[in-house]
């Protein structure tokens, strides 16, 4: 079974960092991307970062661009979401999920798997 699992959420300070991990069991990232999105109480789902298969391309929504990056280490089939100078806008549950194909897709419904999310909170 594909199976996302999320770790490393919790408390930072206002333009503090944090990373998240997301392993994946089940499948590799040979054909599948990667991607974060998150979702903060009271609003719609939104795509965070993604990293292609295909050439190991990445994309990031406008409001991280240039905080957050989206390394990923394929021996340990772990795709990790590098986030700088934190926002309390940056307070959601985020979401790590694996689409059905190579490249980045441009909905986030069209993510097949999907982790159980890990809370991220920035508060002073």
């Amino acid at each position: 079974q594909f199976q996302p699992v999320e770790s490393g959420g919790g408390l930072v300070h206002p333009g503090g960092s944090l990373r998240l991990s997301c392993a994946v069991f089940g499948f590799t990232f040979d054909y599948y991307a990667i991607g974060w999105l998150r979702q903060a109480p009271g609003k719609e789902r939104e795509g965070v970062s993604c990293i292609s298969s295909i050439d190991g391309s990445t994309y990031y929504g406008d409001s991280v661009e240039g905080r957050f990056t989206i390394p990923k280490d394929n021996a340990k089939n772990t795709v990790y979401l590098q986030m700088n100078s934190l926002k309390p806008e940056d307070t959601a549950v985020y979401y790590c999920a694996a689409h059905g194909g190579s490249a980045c897709p441009a909905q986030s419904y069209e993510y097949a798997y999907w982790g159980q999310g890990t809370q991220v909170t920035v508060s002073s």
